[in-house]
């Protein structure tokens, strides 16, 4: 038998997401994002403000932005950029030095030859790169002054080496003519497969054999000659932004100085022409730009090429992070930058705002309609539906002192829905949802329902029953401008979000209509008035959202009708015969006359009608309160907050004629 020798290599997963991480917390995200939705947001730009907003837990998106500028400003107002020319001037400052002192003490020395040369030191330029040409020929007496002066071509040619090649300044430190020489050949190869590339010319195997020879200059290590152009633009680029930054004479320095890079002038030709080459393959690099620096710390030709990169990097990551061109997505981020910038834990709010906003997507909590609008999906709005039905069952428990009479499930006839088993219940079992459940779960546990089925207490549901008839219910909801503007539009859509997720899950034999009524009426699915945006118009039509109202009624003859009216002002509108508005304001006797007769003729049809008046509008409360009287009717007045509760609860009560428990809640 054979043993596998092959040994694992284990390391942190690079390729996009991890699939065996756990899935990311959506909760605090559809919450942030319904809220916004329902103060008239699109999901699109709710989903946009939550990610850029962030959490408690997390930074988003304006946080990051604003780390990215603070680190652009600390870069600028740290550094200086003319850190070489001082290392320059500092060296040849010493090789002078050493120079006059070698002269002053070599006795053996003919005095006109030391008056001639202590001459050519007192005379030489004011300028740095000037009198380091001048001295390119002279004869050195102090080998100190000598190896100072060759230590300024060693470092110009390690320095513009590094600000094409990153790391280059160290790699070349003590560095022989064999090594300097092992450089000249690698540029000219790489200019020579870089002119075959432009010409179209080059092959994968003349990349191979380059970096087979010349691969331990780019740690990059690139696997493609489009990937090695890639490399080298970004740092040639960001070397010719460092040079537009310096000031004028900082520029004339060294451009005079780099004849002297180690002390070869076919090193520059080498690097022009590379540089020429990386420009005309990637003119779309910014080789014109500029930055202004404002700091103390001097920085060498390759330190300032690497600070140059990292603001291009900053500046790319701004612009990722604003998400503002079309079709932006924070999958588009660069992760791996981002903790090069600002540290791991930036990138890890990056990456997990990233996952929430794929998993809004991708999990069914948003869909597109069909003329192209994004919505909360069914999904979502059933998500939130149960948790604002939570939030109203302790608004309603709360006033009630929590009493506990069962009716759901009392004995009657079957409504054709089912709950979960709860200790004390004697209702029959729905078979069917019990055994669908035990296998689900069975299946999830990796186990096989076909052996055989165990169940467990969650697995049971029983079935409920009714002790009265199903129900119409009409909710009628106020969308004129005066609940935009005095705050009541969030709560509005909390209180149907919450009637139609009670309805839906609890009662599902019962129907619901949804009408808004501003200048015209409405009606409207549960997910269009999750979305629909506040409304900048006169009109309180309630004369029209009765007549609809009328219409669902009509269409369930058999059931109890209950009608749930939310307004925050008198009706100011009316349908004429035509099909258009009449608005006046104040009221004029024909709505209130119109509005009057429909309501009139729900109530000899026997509808049980609630007003919820918000505010504090005397015509309102007058107008209210005359028409209970006059049919019979309720009139509750809770704070804005307080609606889902009151709403909630006038539903059940009128369903149970008043006898209910707290068994519907989630």
């Amino acid at each position: 038998m054979g043993v596998n020798n092959r040994s694992s290599r284990y390391g942190r997963y690079a390729g996009g997401p991890d699939p065996l991480a756990p899935p990311v917390d959506l909760a605090e995200a559809l919450d942030a994002i319904a809220e916004d939705v329902m103060g008239g947001y699109s999901p699109r730009r709710a989903l946009q403000e939550f990610l850029r907003r962030g959490s408690g837990k997390r930074l988003g998106l304006d946080d990051l932005a604003g780390r990215v500028q603070q680190r652009r400003r600390e870069l600028l107002g740290r550094h200086r950029l003319d850190g070489t020319l001082q290392e320059v001037k500092k060296l040849l400052d010493t090789a002078v030095l050493e120079e006059r002192k070698q002269l002053a003490r070599d006795a053996t020395m003919d005095n006109d030859e030391r008056a001639l040369r202590e001459m050519q030191m007192d005379n030489l330029p004011a300028s740095t790169a000037a009198a380091v040409n001048e001295l390119a020929s002279y004869d050195w007496q102090s080998s100190t002054a000598k190896e100072a002066y060759e230590r300024i071509k060693d470092l110009l040619g390690r320095e513009v080496l590094d600000q094409r090649f990153a790391g280059m300044k160290e790699a070349l430190e003590g560095a022989t003519e064999e090594d300097r020489a092992a450089v000249g050949e690698m540029l000219r190869d790489l200019n020579e497969l870089l002119e075959h590339h432009r010409r179209g010319e080059d092959t994968e195997a003349d990349f191979a054999q380059f970096m087979a020879r010349h691969g331990q200059y780019f740690p990059e290590n690139p696997e493609s000659v489009e990937e090695l152009i890639d490399v080298l633009a970004r740092r040639a680029a960001a070397a010719q932004r460092m040079f537009q930054s310096m000031s004028a004479e900082q520029r004339e320095e060294l451009m005079r100085l780099s004849a002297q890079a180690f002390g070869s002038p076919e090193l520059m030709d080498q690097l022009n022409q590379l540089d020429a080459s990386l420009q005309a393959l990637r003119p779309a690099e910014d080789w014109r730009g500029s930055e202004k620096f404002g700091g103390q710390e001097g920085l060498g030709l390759g330190d300032g090429t690497g600070v140059l990169q990292d603001l291009g990097e900053l500046d790319e990551l701004a612009e990722q992070l604003s998400q503002l061109h079309n079709g932006a997505h924070l999958d588009d981020v660069d992760l791996a930058a981002l903790a090069r910038q600002l540290g791991e834990k930036a990138a890890a709010s990056a990456r997990t705002l990233a996952e929430i906003e794929r998993a809004m997507h991708d999990g069914g909590y948003l869909r597109r309609t069909s003329d192209g609008e994004l919505r909360l999906s069914p999904q979502a709005v059933r998500r939130l539906g149960k948790s604002l039905l939570r939030d109203a069952a302790k608004q309603l428990s709360g006033r009630q002192g929590g009493r506990d009479t069962r009716v759901a499930g009392a004995a009657g006839e079957q409504t054709g829905s089912s709950r979960d088993w709860q200790f004390g219940d004697a209702e029959p079992w729905d078979v069917t949802r019990t055994l669908t459940n035990a296998i689900h779960r069975t299946m999830a546990d990796g186990g096989d329902p076909g052996s055989g089925l165990h169940l467990t207490v969650a697995d049971i549901e029983v079935t409920e029953t009714e002790a009265r008839t199903q129900a119409a219910v009409a909710l009628l909801v106020d969308v004129s401008f005066s609940m935009a503007s005095e705050g009541r539009w969030v709560p509005m859509k909390r209180t149907a979000l919450a009637l139609h997720h009670l309805v839906s899950t609890r009662f599902r034999g019962d129907q619901l209509a949804l009408v808004t009524f501003g200048r015209y009426a409405q009606t409207m699915d549960i997910g269009e008035l999750t979305a629909l945006p506040s409304l900048h118009e006169q009109g309180t039509n309630l004369h029209h959202g009765l007549l609809l109202a009328g219409r669902f009624f009509r269409q369930h003859p058999s059931m109890a009708h209950i009608l749930l009216i939310v307004t925050d002002g008198e009706p100011t509108a009316h349908l004429m015969a035509d099909g258009e508005s009449s608005f006046s304001w104040p009221p004029d006797t024909e709505t209130i006359r119109l509005t009057v007769a429909e309501l009139d003729r729900l109530g000899r049809t026997g509808t049980q009608v609630t007003f919820f008046r918000l505010g504090d509008d005397p015509g309102l409360e007058r107008f209210v309160n005359g028409i209970a009287r006059r049919i019979g009717g309720r009139v509750v007045a809770p704070d804005a907050e307080d609606l889902g509760g009151a709403v909630v609860g006038e539903y059940l009560r009128e369903r149970f004629q008043g006898k209910y428990d707290d068994d519907w809640a989630p």
